[in-house]
């Protein structure tokens, strides 16, 4: 039955939404379809940061949700009985334009299923993106989810229309790979990621005239982890997030919490892990960025390997590091700052600016914009001093959510 395009957008537009591609995808589903306006969920349009921090409108869609792999985790693999359908090239490039002109879109975020060949499926999408840039002068967003199995070739062309692209590494470990995705090779994933990456640094290199050469990527390449899908701990996420960012030099690292799929495989769960813990991974995984800890530091507070659900990452760690507080907000060292809770990277920035000024008291950290209830355990002021607040056993629990009673029901 030929579908129309309105119903080949419905159908492509909701099969992209397991594609991770801002941080807010745990957020609450809101239809206004009734009443209201905006929708947090719906289909077609999603909000992405552009690397200058503004947010955009993207269209997210899939060019086509048919599949000739069979990954066990994927709604849209071979095996599965989902409706199907495909867009051909030009019904992209034309949707894209027209969402454009409207000002709903500021950009396209293009994924697809494997159909023919890696490389027939690679061919297409780098024709859409080449459609929009050479034949319509198309000047907006474009987010590419590469094939990484597709030739070296492909993937080149696709980083001169891409402003970003994006390979899965799926999942955190190459033995779940292995058993969930077996037509996927863990080596091949990484390989793509490493000609992206010198691509990328080749591309700012003039040459010896002067000449710089074509931008390649220039919003860089990121990745996207499905969370809870095996049995791999948080531990073992954020270490191979850490990899990834220095290997590969990412941009970004995207969680995605695992979601129970019909006709699932028996290796899977039978239920997805709380979006809390895919929150956590995005705090630790701020920490890893932007305040010098790395992941073994973070999960050195979870014996378990997994992340405190009831505490954020950063005051998890100041909780089992106890003895490295307080801190002399007027002497300490910019590293130790940023590990103080309560305290971010521009508080951190204000505070030693106006340290230069004269001592700190504690009305200047309230007024600078520092957190004090959680930062007072952590540090020590002229006019404070949390005495014995910093050994105490109930210390958690003040930071800690209530206790919930459990229901039968």
């Amino acid at each position: 039955m030929k579908r129309g395009l309105q119903e080949k957008l419905a159908i492509l537009a909701d099969a992209a939404k397991y594609d991770a591609s801002c941080a807010s995808s745990g957020t609450t589903r809101r239809d206004s379809s009734k009443g209201g306006i905006g929708s947090a969920g719906g289909t077609g349009i999603c909000h992405a940061y552009t690397p200058d921090g503004r947010c955009i409108s993207l269209l997210k869609i899939l060019m086509t949700n048919f599949c000739i792999y069979d990954c066990a985790y994927c709604i849209n693999r071979v095996s599965s009985r989902v409706e199907r359908a495909r867009f051909l090239p030009d019904e992209v490039v034309t949707l894209t334009l027209e969402f454009y002109r409207r000002n709903y879109i500021e950009g396209l975020f293009l994924s697809s299923g494997i159909i023919r060949s890696p490389d027939d499926t690679m061919a297409d999408m780098v024709r859409i993106a080449r459609m929009l840039r050479q034949d319509h002068g198309f000047k907006g967003y474009i987010h590419l989810k590469t094939i990484p199995e597709a030739s070296k070739e492909l993937i080149d062309e696709a980083g001169l229309y891409a402003d970003r692209l994006s390979i899965n590494i799926e999942l955190p470990q190459d033995a779940s790979i292995r058993q969930l995705a077996p037509q996927k090779k863990p080596e091949t994933i990484r390989a793509a990621m490493a000609d992206v990456r010198l691509a990328r640094e080749a591309s700012r290199d003039r040459s010896f005239r002067g000449k710089r050469p074509a931008r390649f990527s220039p919003a860089g390449q990121s990745t996207q982890m499905i969370v809870g899908a095996d049995q791999a701990t948080d531990g073992h996420i954020l270490t191979t997030a850490s990899r990834l960012y220095t290997g590969y030099r990412l941009s970004r690292v995207y969680y995605s919490a695992f979601s129970p799929i019909p006709d699932s495989s028996a290796a899977l769960p039978l239920i997805k892990p709380p979006m809390m813990r895919e929150h956590r991974l995005y705090q630790a995984d701020w920490l890893m960025r932007f305040y010098g800890f790395d992941a073994e530091e973070i999960t050195s507070a979870a014996p378990s390997g997994n992340l405190d659900l009831a505490v954020d990452p950063k005051l998890a760690w100041a909780l089992a590091h106890r003895h490295s507080f307080p801190l002399d907000v007027n002497r300490a060292s910019r590293e130790m700052l940023l590990r103080v809770p309560g305290f971010g990277t521009r508080t951190v920035q204000r505070i030693l600016a106006a340290r230069r000024s004269g001592l700190l008291r504690y009305h200047d950290l309230l007024r600078i914009g520092a957190l004090m209830k959680k930062a007072q355990p952590f540090i020590s002021l002229p006019d404070w001093s949390p005495k014995g607040l910093t050994d105490s056993a109930n210390l958690r629990a003040r930071f800690a959510p209530p206790p919930e009673q459990l229901s039968l029901i």
